[in-house]
């Protein structure tokens, strides 16, 4: 893959500082998934994941650190140059699923087996919801999925937004908005005598 070079203002979305790749950049990537790139912004180097918009583009969230390196912050503008990685970093584990693999040593020796990027795949699916409920269910079908050697996430939708903070319906919202206003207010239905 070519370097893909753009310059993009940052978008305060939800209180988060956002990068959201222009759609000719998006379309240079090898997927409308998740991928890794390696690049600068504003001549800082880094390793960045991009997160899917549900849109068939991409985005990132820039953390405190690249943007205080990068001097930068919502509203900006900054010139981007980046390449295709095939070394996935890490995920950073969240303690409830950390807790839930240590519990369950099956499943836990998978984990450690497959790529990061399918464990960033696991994450995304795990995280993919406000309702605490419906996230210790993901953490426990993980776990069962793990065990019976599924190394990802079924009938799982990887181009769309999977960040709650950040998204509706599966698509990254637009700036200014908060994902807490584009949540449907809850109501309570009364039976009719």
């Amino acid at each position: 893959m070519p370097t893909i070079c753009f310059e993009a203002t940052l978008l305060d979305i939800g209180g988060w500082t956002i990068l959201r790749l222009p759609d000719r950049a998006s379309a240079e990537l090898p997927s409308r998934g998740m991928a890794l790139v390696e690049g600068t912004i504003n001549g800082v180097h880094s390793k960045i994941v991009l997160e899917p918009d549900g849109r068939g583009g991409h985005w990132f969230r820039l953390d405190a650190a690249l943007c205080e390196a990068a001097g930068v912050e919502a509203g900006d503008t900054v010139t981007m140059e980046a390449e295709n990685s095939k070394e996935w970093p890490e995920p950073d584990v969240p303690p409830d699923l950390s807790t839930a693999l240590a519990s369950d040593p099956e499943a836990h020796a998978l984990w450690v087996k497959i790529t990061p990027m399918a464990r960033w795949d696991w994450l995304r699916w795990i995280r993919a919801t406000y309702n605490p409920d419906t996230r210790s269910h993901h953490i426990e079908v993980a776990l069962s999925k793990l065990r019976a050697g599924e190394r990802r996430p079924c009938c799982f939708n990887r181009s769309v937004c999977t960040e709650p903070a950040v998204s509706k319906n599966g698509m990254l919202i637009e700036s200014g908005q908060s994902a807490e206003e584009m949540r449907p207010v809850s109501f309570r239905v009364r039976e009719l005598s």
